[in-house]
């Protein structure tokens, strides 16, 4: 298993390699599914030189990080290896020059011998395309890591790519320069597009049977991590496909859940993580919302 990506930045190759490395906080877009704990990442750091660290730091004063990456290599403006401190991956950074005096910089990313397939997620080829985002704009942007607001709308369709490409195409979704229309062949489960400093979520519409929406998917695969309430499945009339769910970010997710819960809202999965804590709860007339535990930088 393993992926490829490369793309070609207007600079030199010891600069493109200290800007991959230096200010990876900078280009490594935030969002609910970008990080190991995207609910308490306060930085994302890479360390210089062997040894170095990859680190999602959460609470720098009491030793709270995560350390996601291992330097084994680092030859600056020429090549950099992280091996895996989570995942059974190891990935290959090149950085060759182009002969408009640019760089053309390469990510493999593969599954370790013997590694565990289970753990496997190629997010250095994946966000290869926000570092050349970022690359583009730099000289002009702030210093500050580009944050989501609050609030999100996640859509469910048949086709999420065609209507990615729509909604780019004719509504003119996807302000930030990262986001993209998946190309033909793509089938990602998840799709991003920026209106603002809003998230709008595409994902896969499936059938829902009975109330309780348990086919439809709600995290898209993505957060939530209880088993939907199955005991509210009626006795199998067929509702209206669910076509939106609104996402909240909240600063104290439990005391949130805890308040919804002894005030009525229906809970459909309880609080869970996979790369962002969350829950989904019904409001007064079945409509499902996604509530998340907010990032400390958010405001």
């Amino acid at each position: 298993m393993s992926a490829q990506a490369f793309v070609e930045v207007d600079v030199d190759r010891f600069t493109a390699f200290a800007v991959f490395t230096e200010e990876i906080d900078l280009w490594w877009v935030r969002g609910p599914i970008n990080h190991f704990d995207s609910s308490r990442l306060a930085e994302l750091r890479m360390e210089p030189g062997v040894g170095g660290r990859v680190l999602e730091i959460y609470d720098e004063s009491t030793g709270d990080v995560l350390e996601t990456q291992r330097i084994t290599v680092w030859e600056p403006g020429a090549r950099l290896v992280l091996r895996g401190s989570v995942q059974d991956t190891e990935t290959d950074v090149l950085f060759e020059p182009t002969a408009t005096g640019g760089t053309r910089v390469r990510v493999s990313q593969y599954l370790r011998p013997g590694g565990d397939p289970a753990t496997v997620g190629f997010g250095w080829a994946n966000m290869l395309r926000t570092y050349l985002a970022w690359s583009r704009r730099r000289d002009t942007a702030p210093r500050t890591p580009r944050e989501i607001g609050r609030l999100g709308l996640a859509l469910y369709y048949e086709d999420p790519v065609a209507a990615a490409r729509w909604l780019h195409e004719v509504f003119g979704l996807g302000s930030w320069d990262v986001d993209r229309a998946p190309e033909e062949g793509e089938r990602p489960g998840w799709i991003d597009l920026h209106v603002g400093d809003s998230l709008v979520m595409l994902f896969r519409q499936e059938s829902t049977v009975g109330r309780s929406g348990a086919g439809d998917g709600v995290d898209g695969g993505a957060v939530g991590g209880g088993a939907v309430d199955s005991g509210a499945v009626d006795s199998g009339a067929r509702e209206p496909r669910r076509t939106h769910v609104p996402w909240v970010h909240v600063d104290d997710l439990d005391a949130h859940f805890a308040h919804a819960r002894d005030h009525g809202a229906r809970i459909v999965t309880g609080i869970g993580s996979h790369a962002v804590r969350s829950y989904v709860a019904e409001d007064l007339e079945g409509h499902q919302w996604v509530f998340v535990q907010a990032r400390p930088t958010m405001r």
